[in-house]
């Protein structure tokens, strides 16, 4: 067993776990001061719920053998081997004197969950400051079953041979995601967009409906998730190897570039580069740059930023153009950024992208990818809302969300002033 890469996978790991508590400072600081321990919890809670299904038996449904699933990638219950629950065969795996790869799977399993975690609570920017907690619990805990760990599935699995043939079906047919541009960010920007139809708006929702209660907060998320992006990205070759290297670069090189893009925009449309642009370009570019981290080289990287970077500051103007209240943007950065990245490919991926091949067949099948995690994530992640809202509620009482739902929630409020609070 190689130690280096053992250690290179968990080290990426430990960095794409980081980034939910960066992403809980990203959407923190962008909300109203009454209610941004409410919008933190929801990745706080991400993280609590979803590590837990992921060990009882979120790896054994994304991660099924080709003989013990169904289309959707979760594994028949009869004849089923129970091992892979609570991940008993991996616990035997890292206990195993030799291997033949380069790492325990018991390292894969810990890498992955941290995908999951990440993929759930990116959904949460969507219904900021309207969303009761514990219905957005049993929404995380359902979506993940039901949507998340069968589209890991889709993507992820490459089969017990390593190549494909007995992986997920996307895998397959050959849709080129090295990290989760379509189960990551497709699938929760579509899910995002579902549950904003099904909360409805604000009160008052219109342009500067809110301004960010707080801006180094925000800044300081963004720079927790670059961080761990280098995890995510990088981290995804499995391997110390040139592929991470190219990942590790494009990682870099195609968010600064995707700045640039937003800033531009602002400074076209508005008269004024702001630093909540700034940080959002980045994280648009880092979007768009997942899936085809590995496949593209730098100066098709850099190209991919700057589009993507003012195409997702025109998009986040959607929800006015089309009347639906996503709070943070998740479907004018994630889901935007994601299906721009992923189509990208089609055209600009060494080897198989048209400008090198001169076919528009890798394009098509990056469109399937793409289609169909977004229509089977939205419609499903739109029954499990409208199902949740009928019957527990969704969404926080008129008063509480206009007072602020921190207190009424959670019983904590942010900011402790006054001499009477220390």
């Amino acid at each position: 067993m190689d130690q280096g890469n053992t250690a290179y996978v968990l080290i990426a790991s430990a960095l794409v776990l980081l980034m939910t508590p960066g992403l809980a400072f990203f959407y923190g600081g962008m909300v109203k001061a009454k209610s941004v321990v409410s919008m933190m919890m929801l990745s706080f809670g991400s993280l609590g719920l979803i590590g837990v299904l992921w060990v009882i038996y979120g790896y054994a449904f994304s991660f099924a053998s080709s003989d013990s699933k169904t289309f959707v990638g979760i594994p028949g219950w009869f004849g089923y081997d129970p091992s892979a629950f609570f991940l008993g065969s991996q616990v035997n795996d890292a206990l195993a004197a030799h291997r033949d790869s380069a790492y325990p799977s018991m390292a894969f399993v810990a890498f992955q969950a941290t995908f999951a975690i990440i993929t759930v609570a990116l959904i949460s920017g969507a219904i900021a400051d309207r969303a009761k907690f514990g219905a957005w619990m049993v929404f995380a805990g359902i979506w993940a079953t039901i949507v998340y760990f069968p589209v890991a599935n889709w993507v992820f699995n490459f089969g017990s041979d390593g190549t494909g043939k007995f992986g997920g079906w996307l895998v397959q047919l050959g849709v080129h995601d090295f990290a989760g541009g379509t189960a990551v960010h497709i699938n929760a920007g579509a899910a995002g967009l579902a549950l904003a139809l099904v909360l409805g708006k604000r009160f008052g929702f219109s342009k500067g409906i809110t301004q960010p209660h707080n801006v180094p907060l925000t800044l300081l998320g963004v720079a927790l998730l670059w961080f761990g992006w280098f995890g995510f990205n990088a981290g995804s070759a499995l391997s110390a190897n040139g592929i991470s290297s190219i990942a590790f670069i494009n990682t870099l090189s195609a968010p600064a570039a995707a700045m640039l893009g937003w800033i531009l925009v602002e400074k076209f449309r508005h008269g004024k580069a702001t630093s909540i642009g700034a940080g959002s370009g980045a994280v648009a570019g880092l979007v768009a740059i997942t899936p085809a981290c590995d496949i593209l080289d730098p100066g098709w990287g850099l190209l991919l930023g700057l589009i993507a970077g003012a195409l997702c500051a025109l998009a986040i103007d959607l929800k006015f153009a089309l009347g639906f209240d996503d709070s943070l943007d998740v479907v004018g950065i994630h889901l935007v950024g994601g299906i721009f990245g992923t189509l990208f490919i089609g055209i600009f991926g060494r080897g198989i992208g048209l400008v090198y091949n001169g076919s528009w067949d890798q394009l098509g099948k990056q469109a399937i990818g793409a289609g169909s995690v977004l229509v089977y994530s939205f419609v499903l992640a739109l029954i499990i809302g409208f199902v949740i809202e009928k019957t527990i509620g969704f969404r926080v009482k008129a008063e509480d969300e206009i007072a602020g739902i921190d207190t009424v929630v959670h019983g904590e409020e942010a900011y402790a002033f006054g001499a009477d609070r220390g």
